[in-house]
């Protein structure tokens, strides 16, 4: 998009309805800006996806969506695809992408008792990127580190069919509770973007915790980029809209489409 007066318009990419959790910190944030939530739930979940034909994935979806849906700027609102594919694709396209990784360093800095929770998917724990970010920001601290392969998929069954969570969710409490120190543990990261869905549920298991995701340092990232790419902006009062598209055979189910909906979001064609 070349004209610098249209509403900024935003694609948050993701396999299923974490985008959402990411969409809703940047909705706060900036009310005024077009939101388009791509869920590529035909791929779902990331996670369990080799780094190479995950990449080779998601570069070939996004450029195929990028030539029906014009946008300013792309999140990619995964920490497992974030950490694996980020150089590939903006070598492949124009606009400027955001990545979400694991909120390491601010988790670090914000913990007492140096001992701290990484909760994600077994890709995002399995990555050398991941080390690093321990590495680089919390080489003082003890992470304890829990990689479901349960949780997004539960999450996800849950906005879309209203499936339980109950057994996946005590599964994460019990692997943190084996750890030596988790009685010292007062801060949980939440290093899938399908996770804050429902932080409630797990601060009901794993209470007195402090939580942290990358959503409100995404949403201060968006709104700095789209001021660096020169494109105005409407007054706050002014709310934009914000759709979601699903890539896939499944269409979206009753349940996904009432959460949408309360949520003030309507499902496009692709």
């Amino acid at each position: 998009m070349s004209n610098k007066q249209h509403t900024p318009r935003v694609l948050i990419f993701d396999s299923g309805v974490g985008s959402l959790s990411i969409g809703a910190a940047i909705h706060d944030l900036l009310p005024d800006i077009e939101l388009l939530y791509v869920m590529d739930h035909g791929g779902f979940p990331y996670g369990e996806w080799g780094e190479a034909l995950l990449t080779t994935h998601i570069c070939a979806t996004i450029n195929r969506v990028l030539t029906v849906h014009q946008v300013d700027l792309l999140v990619m609102a995964c920490n497992s695809a974030s950490t694996a594919v980020l150089p590939a694709l903006r070598s492949q396209i124009s606009i400027p992408v955001v990545g979400v990784v694991p909120a390491i360093k601010p988790a670090a800095a914000l913990s007492k008792s140096g001992v701290i929770g990484l909760l994600a998917t077994p890709g995002t724990i399995s990555r050398p990127y991941t080390a690093q970010l321990i590495q680089d920001f919390a080489g003082n601290c003890t992470v304890i580190s829990v990689g479901s392969r349960e949780l997004a998929p539960a999450v996800e069954n849950f906005i879309w069919h209203n499936g339980d969570l109950d057994g996946v969710l005590q599964n994460v409490k019990r692997e943190f509770g084996e750890h030596r120190d988790f009685a010292k543990m007062d801060t949980i990261i939440l290093a899938c973007t399908h996770f804050p869905l429902v932080q409630a549920q797990l601060a009901g298991l794993l209470p007195n915790m402090q939580w942290v995701d990358s959503g409100q340092a995404i949403a201060r990232r968006v709104a700095f980029l789209l001021e660096e790419l020169g494109l105005k902006r409407t007054v706050k009062e002014v709310v934009a809209m914000q759709s979601a598209i699903i890539l896939g055979d499944e269409q979206g189910s009753a349940s996904l489409v009432r959460y949408l909906q309360n949520k003030n979001i309507q499902i496009s064609a692709d």
